[in-house]
């Protein structure tokens, strides 16, 4: 998507691409940040606080201040509060990005959750600082306290929203019941608690993470909300893909907007935005191996449950997948125009072009070559540690059947043919997640049962096919309702789907 758009930005008669600066963080961010964070839990960011710290918070106030001092030293005019914000907008690397590419690549679990950490709460970090230097280039004032203060007052602010909102969501969704109406709420509350959040001063980016960790935890969701489960999935699975890639997408669409005004500073602006890309990609190494190693030897020392590289392999591999994408030109496309007094924002085109050189120098260098690394390094999933996780909770499935199986009896008399079909049911529950944990004899039993299921379910399936066929006829004949229609339609679909 990026090179498309960078293609089509070169062709004349594409017109320029320029959207407000104050809407791009509001429009982009919060759907892209609720879908990722849903996808994760509480739990998993609790066991990998300190390999998030040392990703998240330490390396961005690091890779901040390096490339500060490179911008800064090498751009002319560019004064230290732009600097720490052009820092801010490159430290974090992208989560969308990596995180896509590592899902397809198959790379081990706890590798996908160290940069699922490291690039929801490195946004959070680097968009307050970012926050803090547009401040203070705006203003022209910058207090160390008061920045201090706002950061921590920011951060309390948006958890507070961020749970409250979560809580309210949740009631609200128990009330309306309908998978519909649930799914269209949901689509909702990013942006209503990154708005709200940064109307009383906080976190945008924090609240949306606060209330989607409270959303996905166990508290907050119904087991049995089969219909509103799978319904809300799709419908994110359609969101990511579409604001992913117009994200991506516009990354290459804004190249013309960016490279104009800099055409006569290529002598200047380049190497200033090489040195800035070879400090954020130097940096992070030079990081991550003395980080690992140390993560490593406390996880050995302390048994911490936690996700760590297990070798330098894995640590190249996390260094290799830190690329810079949708948050950073998010970002550098909302610096302010001007500051007060009217003044045109100082350097704000050098600013965009080293943003932009640095997102497409870590997105299509790294991204493309990625999947080349990982084959190269042999850095693949566990799937025997996989297929036991799957066995060890397949256990769990039958053992909570056959436990409610036997409550059920204790309350009211079943016929023994129906007990004993209902517990190769609760056998066959597990058996399909896991084979591997019925005997030999009960396998063979559950396959033959298995094949002559599927049989059933194919001729079926052919049976509805018919009878769907028949009234999308029937829709287009004079004389028949089509809303009827559609509800045998939608009655046919169900029993489909069911079945």
């Amino acid at each position: 998507m990026t090179l498309l758009g960078g293609v089509l930005a070169l062709l004349p008669f594409v017109p320029n691409v320029e959207v407000p600066p104050e809407f791009i963080l509001p429009l982009v961010l919060p759907p892209l940040l609720y879908a990722a964070v849903y996808r994760t839990s509480w739990r998993q960011f609790a066991a990998n606080k300190r390999p998030i710290f040392l990703l998240a918070v330490a390396l961005v106030f690091v890779t901040t201040a390096a490339v500060a001092a490179v911008a800064h030293t090498l751009v002319p005019g560019l004064g230290i509060a732009g600097a720490v914000a052009l820092g801010a907008l490159v430290a974090p690397p992208d989560p969308i990005a990596a995180t896509t590419v590592a899902g397809q690549l198959g790379l081990p679990r706890r590798l996908v959750s160290i940069l699922e950490g490291e690039g929801l709460f490195n946004d959070v970090t680097a968009i307050t600082l970012y926050h803090v230097a547009i401040a203070a280039a705006v203003t022209g004032t910058f207090s160390v306290p008061a920045a201090a203060g706002e950061l921590v007052l920011s951060a309390l602010v948006a958890v507070l929203v961020g749970i409250a909102l979560g809580w309210a969501t949740n009631k609200l969704a128990l009330f309306l019941g309908d998978a519909t109406l649930q799914t269209g709420l949901s689509l909702l509350v990013p942006f209503a608690s990154y708005v709200l959040a940064e109307e009383l001063k906080g976190s945008g980016v924090l609240a949306v993470l606060m209330t989607a960790l409270y959303l996905s935890s166990g508290r907050a969701v119904d087991a049995d909300d089969v219909q509103g489960r799978l319904v809300g999935q799709s419908f994110w699975s359609i969101v990511d893909t579409l604001v992913t890639g117009v994200a991506f997408g516009l990354i290459g669409l804004e190249l013309a907007v960016v490279v104009g005004p800099v055409s006569g500073r290529w002598n200047e602006l380049l190497p200033a935005a090489l040195a800035v890309v070879a400090a954020v990609v130097v940096l992070r190494l030079a990081w991550l191996l003395p980080a690992s190693w140390l993560a490593r030897r406390l996880h050995h020392r302390k048994d911490l449950d936690e996700d760590i590289p297990l070798n330098w392999r894995e640590t190249t591999v996390v260094w290799w997948a830190g690329m810079r994408g949708v948050a950073s030109v998010a970002l550098a496309l909302a610096v302010p125009l001007h500051v007060e007094g009217g003044k045109s924002f100082p350097e704000r085109d050098a600013i965009l072009f080293i943003a932009f050189a640095v997102v497409l120098a870590t997105l299509v260098l790294q991204g493309l070559t990625l999947p080349w690394l990982v084959r190269k390094l042999r850095v693949q999933s566990d799937s025997a540690l996989e297929r036991e996780q799957e066995r060890r909770l397949a256990m769990r499935c039958v053992k909570a059947a056959r436990k409610r199986l036997r409550e059920i009896e204790e309350a009211e008399e079943l016929p023994e043919e129906i007990s004993e079909a209902l517990l190769r049911r609760a056998y066959d529950v597990g058996a399909r997640i896991s084979p591997e944990i019925v005997d030999e004899e009960r396998r063979e039993t559950h396959a033959k049962r298995a094949t002559r299921v599927k049989k059933i379910h194919r001729l079926n399936g052919e049976l509805l096919s018919a009878a769907r066929h028949e009234i999308m006829a029937a829709r287009g004949e004079a004389g028949t309702d089509p809303e009827v229609c559609d509800r045998v339609l939608h009655q046919l679909d169900l029993r489909s789907y069911r079945d």
